[in-house]
């Protein structure tokens, strides 16, 4: 704005020495009578027409960069706001930040319970709660063996796709629900036995942030992942990390980065960029565009179309927890449980149990019960985020197609799914120089991912009526807290036959290597008939765009088609055949 000052002092004239030594009034440069009043009112209205104006234009270009869209057709404007997106590097956003409620603090010195120092009775119930699960990694694999890199091979770049940590619940969630019931009887019922901590229970669990234990997974997680690839890193390289503005989503990038960088991360050359999460600003119609929260715009995930999984899960607590109700409503009078209370009962052993180290909750099921809980949480996942839901490969669709961009180090300027067109069209927010790659996610977005690229082997039909036994989709091996899906680029000097020796008539080759929760995952179109379950990056990238096809990205997220009985769709997208053509497939 200094120009404009400038200009308009030189409109109203400049102050002038008298010759007596005396300072002379402005003059006018205009000579009728009172031209001057008018145009120094008239400068000044300029003035502020055009502060107005460019403040008006910043705040319409980042409402385009968060959605998404692209800006109109302005000189420069493309450039200028890619370079700057105050909104995207804001460590602290006051729009999206989602719930921040903190919940009662933990005291557990002076509850009544004895020190654990020994084997702790919860460690293999932990392993049973679903995505409420704290960090574990994938102890029995994923059906091929781990080999170390082949001697004279080595990784040259790492994508990451991170949950957060252990969190409170979710606005809204069973267990809320169940601690305002028990809110409203208060005085007016009487629990015996196991149950006789109901009589002075209150709930007092926060909503949605991360607890301390959810800090600490994401710390450890990157202490883990400086050892395992700090050699990536090169200080001189600027690093972009992505995640999303809900407060847990910045707190977990930032304890993974002091964990990998130290401390001092924030002072080196690394920058967060926060996708937006979350409702539309009032008048505004649609979702953010942001691959990370692939849900918020793919409507049809939030309706009636995708509750198959829920329904699923709904059928099947009816069944297991049947005894386990019958059992709770005879050490209770004044008060009678269902088969809701009672699972939103144990859902509050793994919340307690996360927020103050303990629950009296948890020793009120048996380890069957336990089985069988997770076994809901399983259901609910294949039927609303991965093979079993309509929008399974449409949700992660986004992700497939950014993570395909930068193997092939092109940015994106197509808007075919949820990915940011405005971020992703430009290095300074979508860079294609890194080593490392970290972007931090959800647990049903990661989940939804996984069916995007293709892995079906996590796509057999559940039954809701009986346990299976063992199956892949077992969310607390898949999608913890604190989960990770790791991919590594392996360069080659030759291509390596299936026996772990390389054809040396070859040239040099790349590979990919998917871990999961630090455990090989085989693709089963890429490098699943080997025991490594290396995949040939050419052979990925040309199975990427038959997966952008199955996922009926507009079809799925958007098109008007009938709901259908959980178990009838099998491979992530909509049943029905007759839609509008997508524009992935031409």
């Amino acid at each position: 704005m200094r120009g404009s000052l400038e200009e308009a002092r030189s409109l109203m004239g400049n102050r002038s020495e008298d010759p007596d030594g005396g300072v002379d009034e402005p003059r006018p440069r205009f000579s009728r009578p009172g031209s001057y009043s008018i145009v120094q009112k008239a400068v000044i209205a300029a003035i502020v027409l055009i502060a107005a104006y460019c403040s008006l234009g910043m705040i319409y270009q980042s409402i385009l960069a968060a959605s998404g869209a692209k800006p109109m057709a302005m000189s420069g404007s493309v450039s200028k706001s890619s370079k700057k997106l105050p909104y995207y590097f804001d460590p602290n956003p006051e729009l999206w930040p989602g719930p921040t409620a903190t919940g009662r603090a933990p005291f557990l010195a002076q509850e009544t319970v004895v020190p654990n120092l020994g084997q702790d009775k919860n460690e293999t119930r932990k392993r049973l709660w679903g995505h409420l699960s704290p960090y574990h990694p994938a102890i029995e694999g994923w059906g091929v063996e781990e080999f170390p890199v082949p001697i004279g091979a080595i990784i040259t770049q790492l994508h990451t796709l991170h949950r957060h940590g252990s969190r409170y619940p979710t606005i809204g969630a069973n267990v809320e629900v169940f601690g305002a019931l028990i809110a409203n009887v208060t005085g007016k019922f009487k629990a015996t036995s196991d149950l006789s901590f109901l009589n002075s229970w209150s709930y007092g669990l926060g909503a949605e942030i991360m607890v301390p234990a959810g800090r600490l997974q994401l710390f450890e997680s990157g202490v883990l992942h400086n050892y395992m690839y700090a050699h990536l890193y090169d200080p001189k390289a600027k690093i972009i990390v992505r995640s999303t503005t809900q407060k847990r989503m910045r707190e977990s990038v930032w304890n993974f980065l002091s964990g990998f960088f130290g401390l001092d991360w924030a002072e080196k050359d690394i920058d967060v960029g926060y996708g937006i999460e979350g409702q539309m600003l009032e008048g505004m119609s649609g979702g953010w565009n942001n691959s990370l929260a692939g849900y918020d715009n793919c409507p049809n995930a939030n309706t009636f179309r995708n509750m198959g999984g829920l329904n699923a899960s709904s059928q099947w607590v009816d069944i297991y927890l049947y005894d386990a109700t019958e059992r709770l409503n005879f050490m209770l009078t004044g008060i009678a449980l269902n088969t809701k209370d009672v699972y939103a009962m144990q859902t509050m052993c793994p919340y307690e149990t996360a927020a103050y180290g303990y629950s009296p909750f948890c020793d009120l099921f048996t380890s069957t019960e336990w089985q069988n809980f997770e076994y809901s949480i399983d259901l609910q996942f294949s039927g609303g985020s991965a093979y079993e839901s309509p929008v399974g490969r449409a949700t992660g669709l986004g992700w497939l197609q950014e993570f395909a961009a930068r193997l092939e180090n092109h940015t994106l300027t197509y808007s075919g799914s949820q990915i940011n067109v405005t971020l992703d069209s430009h290095t300074r927010t979508f860079p294609l120089n890194q080593t490392l790659y970290f972007d931090f996610s959800h647990d049903t977005n990661i989940m939804s991912v996984i069916t995007a690229l293709g892995f079906t082997q996590f796509g057999q039909v559940l039954p809701a009526d009986h346990h299976p036994g063992k199956h892949n989709l077992t969310v607390s091996h898949v999608t913890p807290f604190g989960a990770r899906l790791d991919i590594e680029v392996i360069r080659m000097p030759h291509p390596l036959l299936p026996n772990r020796s390389y054809d040396e008539s070859g040239e040099a080759t790349s590979y990919l290597r998917f871990k999961l929760n630090e455990r090989t995952l085989p693709h089963p179109d890429c490098g699943g008939d080997r025991e490594d379950g290396l995949c040939h990056l050419d052979t990925f990238l040309k199975l990427v765009k038959d997966e952008e096809a199955l996922a009926m990205y507009d079809y799925a997220c958007f098109g008007e088609y009938e709901a259908v009985p959980y178990g009838q769709i099998t491979d992530g997208r909509p049943l029905s055949h007759k839609r509008e053509e997508s524009p992935l497939e031409g």
